[in-house]
C-alpha cells in the first residue's frame, strides 16, 4: 500500500491561527492552573487555620508573589469570561465569524481590565 497519494490534513505549519482557536486553547490551560492554584489555596488556608508556622507570611508582599497574585486575577478573569461566551454560544448565539472574533477580542481586553480591577480592590483591602 502506498500512502503517498494521501491528503495532508492541516498542521501547526500550515494552520492559520485564529482568535477561537487560540482562546480555545488558554481557556484550557487556565483550567489546568485555576485547579492547581485553588488546591495549593485551600492547603495554605488549612496550615492558617491550624495555626502552623506559617511559612507564606511575606510571600504576598514580595515581587514574586504580586507577580503570582496578578497572574492568578488574570487567569479566573479570562476563564470566566471566556465561560461566559460558551454559554452564549450554547445557548444559540454569536457563531457568526464577525461576532465571534469581536467577543474573542473583548474576553481577551476585558480579561486584562478585570484582572487589574481585581488585584487593585484585593490591594486596598
Amino acid at each position: 500500500m502506498e500512502y503517498d497519494k494521501n491528503p495532508l490534513t492541516p498542521h501547526l505549519q500550515i494552520y492559520k491561527w485564529q482568535i477561537s482557536s487560540l482562546l480555545s486553547i488558554t481557556h484550557r490551560i487556565t483550567g489546568v492552573i485555576n485547579a492547581v492554584a485553588i488546591s495549593i489555596i485551600c492547603m495554605w488556608l488549612l496550615i492558617v487555620i491550624n495555626n502552623k508556622e506559617i511559612i507564606f507570611a511575606n510571600f504576598l508582599s514580595s515581587y514574586f508573589g504580586k507577580f503570582i497574585s496578578i497572574f492568578l486575577s488574570w487567569t479566573f478573569s479570562f476563564h470566566i469570561l471566556n465561560e461566559i461566551r460558551h454559554l452564549v454560544w450554547d445557548v444559540g448565539y454569536g457563531f457568526d465569524p464577525k461576532i465571534s472574533k469581536i467577543t474573542g477580542y473583548a474576553t481577551l481586553v476585558l480579561s486584562f481590565l478585570l484582572a487589574i480591577i481585581i488585584y487593585i480592590i484585593g490591594a486596598n483591602i
